[in-house]
């Protein structure tokens, strides 16, 4: 019998076959992981300050041009009205008969900038319009004509806007495809929205993706408001789509609740968020050990003290650790805020891990003695048998 226990307490091979919601708090702490590297940060004044201070800004990070866009170029396919004067009649396109014109211009049929990016102008000959400001333009059909006509001056407007367009889709009451705005008139991001008659659900649980130049990036529609620095100018050619997700996190371990959990707020700290999970478990939970995991971008990881020399490039993995055992952990938790699709974990209590495991030992050495006992009491009954016959 005593082989047998031996052989069972040795099959279970330590801890690792007793049911856990998640690692052990010192495995946390120990900062080694099989499949990942990871930093670990313990939460006080200074890093809530850090962190406070470096929101993700993530339309500006991805987007670094600050500047408003240049002045409008024409593009293929936009229409282009040409207007040209002459100081005096009798020039190159106002006749002697000046009595018979409403003043001293002509102008000239709306055209089309052609496939080629051109348009044309009599005796001027084709001029190169796309890519190109609307004083550009004018300047060299002036050029061109300027030792023909009588004093020639050119006016060239825009008048029908069918590049250097802004599309604003998705959840917006009224999407639209506007023309960009002229130099000193830009929109910002939030002014395309506005727009298109603004979002059409709840702000907190909206996104805002903006495509440009074969780049995107997402960003909650809250850091916009909140940061303006991802509020950045429009330009020429943007593609913004809104739509709905809630913002959400997702909470392991001795919490009263696990799963995903909604904001339902612009913003929510650490301390609602272990509430809306339904607090600590009093039965199970180790109020020392609460656990936040996210991805830190690199110069913030440095600003925290984290060594980013054995991490690759990119987001940092960090695990920000606060104790609840510590007064001052709650007043903590109420300024770290919260971002979309961060872990929440709070570790077992020690002390439930042992009760688990010698629980375990318990169950092991009861079924062990049932089958010893099985085992004497056939070997006994054959022996009867044997004595007694059937």
């Amino acid at each position: 019998m005593r082989g047998l226990c031996i052989a069972a307490l040795t099959a279970v091979g330590g801890c690792g076959f007793i049911p856990m919601s998640g690692p052990a708090s010192l495995e946390v702490r120990t900062e080694r992981s099989p499949t990942l590297a990871y930093a670990l940060v313990k939460l006080d004044a200074r890093t809530v300050d850090v962190l406070a201070n470096h929101e993700p800004s993530v339309l500006a990070g991805v987007f670094t041009d600050r500047r408003p866009p240049s002045s409008i170029t024409f593009g293929v396919g936009d229409v282009v009205n040409v207007t040209i004067f002459e100081a005096a009649a009798g020039g190159l396109f106002i006749p002697i008969e000046a009595g018979v014109r409403p003043g001293n211009f002509v102008t000239l049929p709306s055209q089309t900038v052609d496939n080629d990016g051109n348009i044309s102008v009599p005796y001027a000959g084709v001029i190169k319009a796309a890519g190109r400001t609307n004083v550009q333009v004018q300047n060299e059909i002036v050029n061109r004509i300027k030792n023909r006509a009588i004093e020639p001056q050119v006016v060239v407007s825009l008048g029908e806007q069918r590049t250097s367009l802004v599309s604003v889709v998705g959840d917006v009451r009224s999407p639209v495809r506007y023309p960009s705005a002229a130099a000193g008139a830009q929109d910002r991001i939030t002014d395309a929205i506005t727009r298109a008659g603004g979002i059409s659900g709840n702000g907190w649980e909206t996104w805002v993706l903006l495509e440009r130049n074969g780049k995107r990036a997402t960003v909650p529609f809250a850091n916009l408001i909140y940061m303006p620095s991802n509020n950045i100018y429009v330009q020429p050619g943007d593609r913004i789509y809104v739509y709905r997700e809630p913002m959400k996190f997702l909470a392991f371990g001795a919490t009263g609740q696990q799963g995903e959990f909604n904001f339902d707020a612009w913003k929510i700290n650490l301390a609602q968020a272990v509430a809306k999970a339904g607090g600590l478990y009093d039965l199970q939970a180790d109020p020392g050990s609460v656990f936040l995991y996210r991805r830190e971008p690199r110069e913030v990881a440095e600003l925290l003290g984290i060594d980013c020399s054995k991490y690759p490039t990119g987001l940092i993995p960090v695990i920000f650790t606060v104790s609840f055992q510590d007064p001052a952990g709650y007043f903590l938790a109420t300024k770290l805020e919260m971002r979309p699709f961060d872990v929440l974990y709070v570790a077992n209590a020690p002390q439930v891990d042992a009760t688990k495991f010698l629980d375990f030992v318990n169950t092991t050495l009861g079924t062990t003695r049932q089958g010893v006992a099985t085992v004497n009491d056939v070997y006994i009954a054959r022996y009867n048998s044997r004595i007694h016959g059937p």
